[in-house]
Order: structure tokens, then C-alpha cells, then sequence
């Protein structure tokens, strides 16, 4: 337990796939962050994609039985990955300091969330279930807060990238899950998860089918609406306030103001 925690923090998920306005996310930060405790994560999916490519070592999908599906983290692409969040990291850390504010990243052997390698994953292959052994992804088993409660004391805006450290080295996890880690771990009166995609929808692209708020009871088919990505925010928005978290919004991260619009209800919000 946290005993002088701060009120009234805002975690903030950064998307890291294709299309999200990193410079207008990073203004609007900047210019709620003197007001507000404030930690902020990134994703990284499409730059390492592109560094994958680069390296001629396309990414690979696991799919699990239940039909969900994640980055192939093999030794090489791990080494990517904590390449790519090593320079997304520094991307929205500079932005920010650009703007006066005092950002601070975490990255690498400073990452403040504790994770579990999974040593063997049931995926399908090729239509049958097999089991890979040498995937670099992991569940999240902890977060340090206490930490993350020291440096917004001190006035700092820590970044952090979707990246644990475990007894075997570092693990590439998933972004919105690590965000409502954090943000349930100081709880957090809201967290915000910017998309390439207006949030939740019943039959998405159908506009008409657009959800704007989810309460508690009505997360079972929340989690059905969801397709691909979604599946694992509306889960993240399951887990955060499950967590303590007052709050979640699913937004847009293309827009201009994207946080400020998130919190003015412009996405799917997720109340307790």
C-alpha cells in the first residue's frame, strides 16, 4: 500500500501503430502536465515492425487457441523490440522536454514494471496447436509504484515503453495491459488509451454501431464487440478499473487535443 499517494494522476497510453499524431499527443500533454501528476506509456508496434523489416526479419504472429493474437517475441525480435522502445522511448521524452517538461524515460534495466516469461505458449501453427519455447513475451506480475509515486512527488512525467524486466532479461508486453498495471498500481483517477480508431465499436467499421460508454456490467460484451487489437484495450480498460481505476477512455490519438478530448468524452468510456 502507497501511503502518500497523489490524487487525481492520469496515466496515458501513446498507440504505437501506424497513424497516431505523436506531436499533437505530446503538445497536448505538455500542456496539461503542469497541472496535473501525470505517466505516460508508448507503444512501439509499428516501429519495430519497420526495424524488423529492416533487418530482414519479418514479424510473426502467435495465435492462441482462443483466438487471440501476439507478436512472435524470438531472441532476434526481442532485440528489436528493446531497440525500437529504446527509440520510441526517446521520442516522446524529447517532445515533451521541448515543451518544458520534465520527462524522465524508463526504459531498459530502468523499466519499473516486473513481468514472467512465458517459456511455453500453446499456439496454432499451420492449423494445429503447438507449443513455441523460445518467445520473449510475458504477463505483467508487478509494478513498482512506490517509484513512479517518488518521481511525480518530485515533478517528474515518467515514460515508459511496453517492456518488462524478469530473471531472463527483458520482455516485450503488451502496452494497454501495462498501462492499466500502472495505472491501477497508484490509483489512478483515469487512464486514457490512444488508438488509430475512434474506440469501441458493436460491428466495427459500421459507424452506427459506435459505443460510447461501457459500464461494469456490460463489459462481457464489450470484450465480444471487440476485434483484433481492441480485444486486448477493452481488456486493459477491464483490468484498470478493476484495479481502482475511476475511469478509462478508448480514443482517438489522430485527432488535434487527443487527450483533452478523451477526457471530455470524445471515445468509449469505460466507468466503474
Amino acid at each position: 500500500m502507497i501511503s502518500t499517494a497523489i490524487d487525481n494522476v492520469l496515466v496515458v497510453k501513446l498507440g504505437g501503430g501506424e497513424g497516431l499524431d505523436l506531436d499533437a499527443s505530446c503538445h497536448d500533454l505538455a500542456d496539461m502536465a503542469n497541472n496535473r501528476p501525470m505517466i505516460v506509456l508508448h507503444g512501439v508496434s509499428a516501429l519495430a515492425n519497420r526495424m524488423c523489416e529492416d533487418a530482414g526479419h519479418p514479424v510473426q504472429t502467435l495465435t492462441s487457441p482462443s483466438g487471440h493474437t501476439s507478436r512472435y517475441t524470438d531472441p532476434i525480435t526481442r532485440d528489436i523490440f528493446v531497440q525500437a522502445s529504446e527509440i520510441a522511448n526517446q521520442q516522446v521524452v524529447e517532445r515533451l522536454r521541448a515543451r518544458g517538461i520534465n520527462a524522465i524515460g524508463l526504459v531498459g534495466e530502468d523499466t519499473l514494471i516486473r513481468g514472467e516469461r512465458k517459456s511455453a505458449i500453446r499456439a496454432l501453427v499451420a492449423g494445429r496447436v503447438r507449443v513455441v519455447r523460445d518467445d520473449y513475451s510475458g504477463s505483467i506480475t508487478g509494478v513498482d509504484g512506490a517509484r513512479l509515486q517518488q518521481l511525480l512527488q518530485a515533478g517528474f512525467v515518467p515514460v515508459l515503453p511496453p517492456m518488462a524486466i524478469s530473471e531472463e532479461g527483458l520482455l516485450n508486453i503488451d502496452g494497454d495491459r501495462a498501462a492499466a498495471a500502472v495505472a491501477g498500481s497508484l490509483h489512478a483517477s483515469e487512464l486514457v488509451i490512444l488508438s488509430n480508431v475512434r474506440g469501441l465499436y458493436r460491428s466495427f467499421p459500421d459507424e452506427s454501431s459506435f459505443v460510447q460508454q461501457v459500464n461494469a456490467h456490460q463489459m462481457e460484451s464489450a470484450l465480444e464487440w471487440a476485434q483484433g487489437r481492441m480485444k486486448r484495450k477493452v481488456l486493459g480498460a477491464q483490468e484498470a478499473l478493476d484495479g481502482g481505476v475511476q475511469r478509462v477512455i478508448i480514443s482517438d490519438g489522430r485527432v488535434s487535443q487527443p487527450v483533452q478530448q478523451a477526457l471530455a468524452g470524445q471515445g468509449t468510456v469505460f466507468i466503474r
